[in-house]
């Protein structure tokens, strides 16, 4: 057979790959009958676990009754409605408004554009710089491939969006400079709560409230991209609310619908809508061919009533103490340098390369992430005692 199929972040000439099958809970299959404990949720979005008739079912009679549709005006559908609502429900934006999408990757370009479209309308045009963090991934369109802070992401592309300043991920004063470098000219700053795909790096603290800060004193907006931290990877729904910080704009995607179909959005607070309500005439010239896919909207809704009726956010709490104990025992031991996480997020980080272990550990039955020399840890929120010490009895295997 032909490899047809291009893998994302992977050497194009590559031809052996893992075959996924089945999944139940925390546990896949591949095609060769070996199990494996998904101890990263996938890509750091199945809180529910994997397998859920909850969701199945939810998918499967929207599409009996309406499988799609477009959502341009003039026409709406109860799923995307319902979803949207349920959202900025449980987000610190509660009376925003959402725009939605299909991709992490198209929600941070949506929400760079909200940000520039939110400056024009207050006839600041010469308002287009962003300063994103050193470490930062944002996705890999244009826009988040311009705002990563993963330099290796951004080489070989040619020409990127204009108007980035990147600054280091941990100096709060280096953020400061930057507004000072700009004045009158930043429109925004773009973070992650916690460092997801750079390596897992929580916020010094008070760092995020001291971005909030630099932005209410520069007229900039804080956008918080928690298409990782989002629907509950911290146990609060989202990483703004953990940190005790609150945006003005939030990207959202993965755990929305713990990845059971592709669904994304943008919160906008009031603020925001307000100046976009309030243009006599004002017409948002954006939007996807599936924003508002009633299909996927109907696996969030589905998804968070599911982690609301399962309190799965009270759960987060005992799976950090578990892997933070796990991962102090390690190095400890010095089989890893060191560690870092924060919640339901964590990393071993070996000082090499962690290909090598990853590979062994799956051979072993356990799914981690190699980002450079550490491995990302990122379980299912349904995920046992038992299932955490399975995983990191096998990072020690591995190690040794």
């Amino acid at each position: 057979m032909n490899n047809a199929f291009l893998h994302s972040f992977a050497p194009p000439s590559a031809t052996s790959f893992r075959k996924i099958v089945r999944g139940r809970g925390c546990t896949l299959w591949d095609d060769k009958g070996n199990t494996y404990i998904d101890a990263m949720a996938s890509l750091w979005y199945c809180q529910v676990g994997h397998g859920r008739p909850e969701i199945i079912d939810a998918v499967t009679a929207q599409m009996n009754k309406l499988e799609a549709y477009n959502t341009f005006a003039p026409f709406t559908n109860e799923p995307a409605e319902e979803i949207a609502e349920d959202v900025v429900e449980i987000s610190p934006l509660p009376d925003g408004r959402v725009f939605l999408c299909c991709s992490g990757s198209e929600a941070v370009d949506s929400a760079l554009k909200f940000v520039r479209l939110w400056h024009r309308l207050q006839g600041e045009n010469d308002r287009q710089v962003v300063i994103k963090r050193t470490n930062g991934y944002h996705g890999t369109n244009f826009g988040g491939t311009s705002a990563q802070g993963i330099a290796g992401n951004r080489e070989g592309w040619g020409d990127l969006v204009p108007h980035f300043v990147e600054v280091p991920h941990d100096n709060l004063e280096a953020a400061a400079t930057a507004f000072a470098a700009n004045s009158g000219r930043v429109a925004a700053v773009i973070t992650e709560p916690i460092q997801g795909a750079g390596g897992v790096w929580p916020p010094p603290e008070g760092y995020l409230a001291g971005l909030r800060r630099l932005c209410d004193d520069n007229g900039a907006l804080f956008v918080s991209d928690e298409v990782i931290c989002g629907f509950g990877r911290t146990g609060k729904w989202f990483g703004a609310q953990y940190y005790d910080v609150r945006p003005d704009i939030i990207t959202f995607a993965k755990a929305v619908t713990s990845g059971y179909l592709p669904l994304a959005g943008v919160i906008l607070s009031r603020q925001v809508c307000e100046a976009m309500e309030s243009e006599p005439g004002f017409i948002l010239k954006t939007g996807y061919t599936y924003s508002g896919h009633p299909t996927p909207c109907a696996a969030g809704v589905a998804n968070l009533k599911l982690m609301r009726d399962e309190d799965l956010l009270s759960r987060v709490p005992a799976i950090g103490r578990r892997l933070e104990a796990g991962l102090a025992a390690l190095a400890e031991d010095g089989l890893i340098e060191s560690y870092r996480g924060a919640a339901a997020v964590w990393a071993a980080e070996l000082g090499r390369d962690a290909v090598p272990v990853r590979n062994n550990l799956m051979d072993n039955g356990v799914i981690l992430r190699a980002i450079g020399g550490a491995l990302a840890i990122c379980p299912p929120l349904v995920i046992s005692d038992s299932e955490l010490d399975r995983v990191l009895d096998g990072l020690a295997g591995a190690l040794n």
